[in-house]
């Protein structure tokens, strides 16, 4: 399944704009009209389930991705979507009957996110592909990944600008400056911020040695458990959601490598969420005060899509 999320690189920071519907950023970014123009060349991948769509075209002649998301119904706007419809019938047979609704153009909107100019790797990164599981142990991390990870350009420069307030500043709902054991909690660009229901924020630390899960060692446990103690409370105060209904995990591989927590509504089925790739916080911690070096030893299990480099160098290695 495709990653939503940010994948670390120069391009996509500079590249990918959101498209919002209200009046008065379309008159500030031209974003009423932006669309207007795009021409279809294919749909790389869609999703009944999360009612979502990938589509690749052309805007102004240059390769462009639109993705697509409907929002999901929020309680709030019950009341809004039966006053302001309009239903047309379908099919009536004694008491049950069907209809096709028009909702008010406020509650039919679409997420929408356009990565324009795209590159080809942006292209493969929406586009269906068959995905493999890794099995990665501490000497295929050192000889293979660490590599590759190395002879990559992954920049995270949009990351250093978050925590250096250049850029989304008005969009960090904590922060805690320490930079030992500080971050910043914001929300992930997969939310759309209009319903608790499926949350999503984002905590990056201050700390920029940490890439993944494989460099954390006891002498991170304060970082983390800073992390999950202050990001559960300020979830409590924003959103009035209890640590119990939270799932606070990491990503491995993650998609961009300075260290990063995700926090999402327990019950919302977020992609990156399996047992595939999620490792709970609260387990990281116990694992690294049962053993300090246990992410630098143990064996990981990842999935890669199929034109994942990182999958190729597991195969010249015979590893796959």
């Amino acid at each position: 399944m495709a990653k939503h999320g940010r994948d670390g690189t120069k391009e996509l920071e500079e590249s990918v704009k959101r498209v919002k519907s209200d009046s008065e950023n379309n008159e500030n970014n031209g974003g009423e009209t932006l669309l207007c123009g795009f021409q279809t060349s294919s749909v790389l991948s869609e999703s009944v389930r999360e009612k979502t769509v990938f589509v690749h075209g052309k805007l102004d002649g240059q390769d462009a991705v639109v993705i697509m998301e409907k929002i999901p119904f929020g309680e709030d706007s019950l009341t809004d979507l039966f006053t302001g419809s309009r239903l047309k019938l379908e099919m009536r047979n004694d008491i049950y009957s069907t209809y096709w609704l028009r909702p008010p153009p406020h509650l039919s909107e679409i997420k929408t996110t356009v990565v324009f100019p795209a590159t080809e790797k942006h292209v493969k990164k929406y586009q269906r592909q068959e995905s493999f599981l890794l099995e990665e142990s501490a000497t295929d991390y050192e000889s293979i990944t660490l590599p590759y990870i190395q002879g990559q350009s992954f920049s995270v420069q949009w990351v250093y600008n978050i925590l250096e307030k250049k850029a989304e500043a008005e969009r960090i709902i904590y922060e805690d400056p320490d930079p030992e054991i500080g971050f910043v909690l914001l929300p992930d660009f997969k939310w759309d911020q209009k319903q608790v229901n499926n949350l999503y924020l984002i905590a990056i630390v201050h700390k920029r040695n940490i890439k993944s899960l494989r460099d954390l060692t006891l002498e991170h446990i304060p970082l983390l458990q800073n992390i999950l103690q202050r990001g559960k409370e300020a979830i409590l105060k924003c959103y009035n959601l209890p640590a119990s209904k939270l799932r606070v995990y990491l990503h491995y591989q993650p998609s961009y490598y300075h260290l990063h927590i995700h926090f999402t509504k327990l019950g919302y089925e977020v992609p990156g969420c399996g047992v595939e790739r999620a490792h709970l916080l609260a387990d990281v911690i116990q694992n690294l005060q049962s053993d300090p070096k246990y992410y630098k030893t143990r064996t990981l299990y990842f999935p890669l899509r199929a034109d994942d480099g990182l999958l190729s160098k597991f195969k010249e290695a015979g590893r796959l």
